[in-house]
């Protein structure tokens, strides 16, 4: 399947570019950013084509992978799409209900595959365990924990949207992504209020009749950060492993999840439209925070 990349930033660098031009079955044919320059560079590093114009990528290409914000990434999966072309999206797939809709409708009137790169979800162990107490049911509540430290030292990752919309929407879709398979989805937003920094803590009534509480941050103290997640029910007490993640890995294996997708026909879990439920619930969660002004 021949993909572009779309976007030329650090992710970009460090994880697209290389998982793109180490797969065995994907082949790896230009890049386009929004600075020319950039895409020139990225380009040269990895003997492809820089494209000026995304268009003329689009033309020549099944599949996009994207590494964009994403209020950018959002038009621009709905311009891939009516183009023919598969989609292999970034968390969060837009910043809007509104926009995430339209990149989801966008598939599904194109017939185009999508997977949106939610990290934990592939990883193999975590895949693995994510499944097993799914299987296992019977959960009475959950507390998942994701923080970071991205504002200290020079983090690459210290974006303009990062600092505009915060841990919600950052680190916000990896614990929803681990917790909605195995609790099921979001009946309401019952809590969201706002910690240190841009912490965001939420309170989630779950449709299997669980609820779960998320503490979520950019701004935690670099000896505080990490994630996690313990589930508590009638099987005992449970936590995702602690395994080391290696992104090049784990977005070849969510190019294998578009690859089967296009394949096969069938739509992967994290799908666009699974995607689009996430940022349904983030924007929700949005709306309570604003009641309680930091």
């Amino acid at each position: 399947m021949r993909i572009g990349l779309l976007g030329t930033g650090p992710w970009a660098g460090m994880a697209h570019a290389p998982a793109l031009q180490d797969h065995p079955d994907l082949d790896f044919v230009g890049v386009w950013g929004r600075r020319v320059e950039a895409a020139e560079e990225l380009a040269e590093r990895h003997g492809v084509r820089a494209y000026a114009e995304v268009d003329a990528l689009l033309a020549e290409v099944d599949a996009v992978a994207v590494a964009l914000p994403p209020a950018v990434q959002a038009d621009l999966a709905v311009r891939a799409a009516r183009a023919g072309c598969h989609l292999l999206l970034d968390k969060p797939v837009a910043t809007t209900v509104e926009r995430a809709r339209a990149v989801a409708e966008a598939a599904r009137a194109a017939e185009v595959a999508s997977v949106v790169f939610f990290t934990s979800r592939f990883v193999p162990e975590v895949e693995a365990w994510i499944a097993e107490q799914a299987a296992a049911g019977g959960w009475f509540t959950a507390r998942a924990q994701w923080l970071g430290a991205v504002f200290t030292g020079d983090s690459p990752f210290a974006t303009p949207w990062r600092r505009e919309k915060g841990a919600l929407w950052d680190v916000g879709p990896h614990a929803l992504s681990v917790l909605l398979p195995v609790l099921g989805d979001v009946r309401r937003v019952a809590a969201a209020v706002p910690g240190p920094g841009d912490t965001t803590q939420l309170v989630l009534d779950h449709e299997g009749g669980a609820s779960s509480s998320l503490t979520l941050s950019l701004t935690a103290p670099p000896a505080a950060t990490g994630s996690g997640v313990e589930l508590r029910g009638t099987s005992g007490v449970t936590s995702l492993p602690d395994t080391p993640f290696e992104a090049v890995a784990a977005l070849k294996r969510a190019a294998d999840a578009l690859l089967a997708a296009t394949t096969t026909g069938e739509p992967h879990a994290c799908d666009a439209t699974f995607g689009t439920r996430v940022t349904e619930i983030l924007a929700a969660s949005e709306h309570l925070l604003s009641q309680h002004p930091r």
